[in-house]
């Protein structure tokens, strides 16, 4: 690789390659020592193509979630079996990962600024403006969407899919129009912890000893030419659980409540 050697985007790889070292080393004991990263799905990742994968994920931190990804990824395509033992996969780390990010949030500082620099593919949303919905939605801005374009075909691509860290919240449909017009393999990603082990910008470790978790799961059979809009969004919704019959499902913690207050009751007769 020539020391200038750019990407499309012209960002010179031997800095790139840096910063995922540097930032990978220093972030490493918040997945694998203050907190344990459980993964699945390893194989998966080892088994896609070099281009045009979009990886959709549900939200949970500005910056942490993406953080990890690049460890998950970079580990399993080293060999790893669903753990991140050993920080020395990121020595040669795969420099075409890109991550679609809000640009308010990828200005908003000087380290947001060096973190865009190893792979953020900045959009406008049309439907946020300074962390509040906006009533008077924006045109889309079609740059940002050559851009998500131009980083499928140079690699991998992340996206989050609803546009925000709250749990539930609708998957917009411009996902959806991404994946109709290009045609990526969509993989998808369910993770959970992170909130409880980090603040809202995924910055500062909030807690200790949280087990977090990273499940990878098989791509999407999408129907490129038939499936709606619509039908596509709700595979998605479905597929990183995020849909709203998922609001059905009664939490653990919930059921071990209920047998405390069972077990109270039992002996209160």
């Amino acid at each position: 690789m020539g020391l200038f050697k750019r990407n499309p985007f012209g960002h010179i790889l031997f800095i790139k390659k840096w910063l995922i070292r540097i930032f990978g080393g220093i972030t490493h004991r918040r997945y694998r020592g203050f907190n344990e990263l459980h993964i699945e799905g390893s194989e998966i990742i080892r088994a896609l193509p070099d281009t045009n994968v979009l990886f959709i994920s549900n939200h949970q931190t500005y910056f942490a979630d993406v953080v990890a990804m690049f460890h998950v990824f970079n580990a399993s395509l080293k060999g790893r079996e669903d753990n991140i033992k050993n920080v020395l996969y990121l020595w040669n780390p795969k420099l075409n990962i890109y991550y679609v990010a809000a640009k308010e949030t990828m200005r908003a500082g000087l380290l947001p600024r060096i973190l865009a620099y190893a792979g953020a593919i900045t959009v406008e949303r049309t439907w946020r403006a300074k962390g509040k919905d906006v009533t008077e939605k924006r045109d889309v801005n079609p740059n940002d969407t050559e851009n998500i374009r131009i980083a499928l075909k140079d690699g991998w691509v992340i996206t989050f899919p609803q546009g925000t860290t709250k749990s539930f919240k609708p998957v917009r449909k411009g996902t959806a129009h991404i994946i109709k017009e290009h045609r990526p393999i969509v993989v998808p990603i369910v993770i959970d912890g992170f909130r409880r082990s980090f603040d809202k910008k995924g910055l500062r470790m909030k807690k200790k000893g949280i087990l977090q978790s990273f499940i990878i799961k098989a791509p999407l059979e999408i129907d490129y030419d038939n499936d709606t809009i619509e039908q596509i969004v709700e595979k998605v919704e479905y597929a990183i659980e995020q849909h709203a019959s998922f609001l059905k499902v009664i939490p653990a913690e919930e059921i071990e409540v209920q047998k405390e207050l069972n077990r109270l009751r039992k002996w209160e007769y």
